[in-house]
């Protein structure tokens, strides 16, 4: 039966040190470029949400006056 030793050296053999390295640099700059893009997405969302506040508050201060629509009609 294989002990521990054994087994440990057949996986090195397979996998190599750089190739762990390699594949966790990938993985952290994928994560990376993520994180970069939701930060962006979010920030461009916030803008976009005070903008919008904004022009919210301008149009409910602004009240339209009432205008008689019935000048022009023959109601009477």
């Amino acid at each position: 039966m294989l002990n521990l030793y054994q087994i440990q050296f057949f996986i090195s053999l397979l996998i190599d040190h750089e190739q762990i390295v390699t594949v966790l640099t990938i993985v952290v700059i994928f994560f990376a470029v993520l994180l970069i893009l939701g930060v962006r997405k979010s920030y461009k969302l916030r803008k976009e949400n005070e903008r919008l506040d904004k022009l919210s508050e301008k149009l409910a201060k602004e009240e339209e006056e009432y205008k008689d629509f019935t000048d022009g009609h023959m109601y009477q």
